[in-house]
Order: C-alpha cells, then structure tokens, then sequence
C-alpha cells in the first residue's frame, strides 16, 4: 500500500512532545475527525447538501493543515470550486470518488497509530 502521509506519526509526536497519553488522544481525535469527515461529506453529497459539506471542511480544516494533509486539504479546495461553481455535478461526482481514496488512505493511516 503506498502511504499518502508519510509525515503524519513524526508530525503527531512533534506535537505530543514526549507525552504517550497526549500522542494517544490526538491520535485518536484525528482518526475521529477523519472519519466524520468522510461521513459528512457522504451525506452532504446523498442530501445535495452544500452547507452540511461547509461545515465539515471548515471544521476539519485546521486539522488537516496542522498535520500536512495537504492531499485532503487540496481534493476539499477543489470540490469547493467545484461545488461553487457547477454544483453537485457529474464532475462533483468524480471529485467525490478521488476524495474517498484520499480519505480512506488516510483513515487507515491514522488508524494504525489509534492505540
């Protein structure tokens, strides 16, 4: 399996500065917060529902920036202009599909690290 976000565990133990129990919960809050965001962005796309997909992204956002998911961050930015400018198209669609991976990947990842 390629892994998207090699940086990931270094960025989190940069973080948790030498604290086990710390590195833990943050491990454990990204995880949960990666896997609302695939959900939310689920139901946004099944509800034709742009505010629930706003809110999620800009509730993850710093997440993601903070520990350089910049794959996720990017596929988000481009649905947004997508979503801004054509709507839950076919091409939305596609966005949506490419996204998923992103999100999988790196649900998997972090799920590794979640002790």
């Amino acid at each position: 399996m390629i892994q998207f976000y090699p940086d990931l565990s270094q960025r989190i133990d940069e973080m948790a500065e030498g604290d086990e129990d710390f590195r833990a919960e943050l491990t454990q809050a990204i995880f949960e917060g990666l896997v609302e965001l695939k959900a939310k962005y689920a139901e946004g796309l099944d509800k034709k529902d742009l505010v629930i997909i706003q809110q999620v992204r800009h509730k993850l956002k710093p997440t993601l920036s903070m520990f350089d998911l910049d794959l996720l961050s990017d596929s988000l930015q481009q649905g947004k202009e997508i979503l801004e400018t054509e709507g839950f198209s076919q091409k939305f669609n596609v966005h949506y599909r490419d996204f998923e991976v992103k999100i999988n990947s790196a649900i998997e990842e972090v799920g590794k690290m979640v002790n």
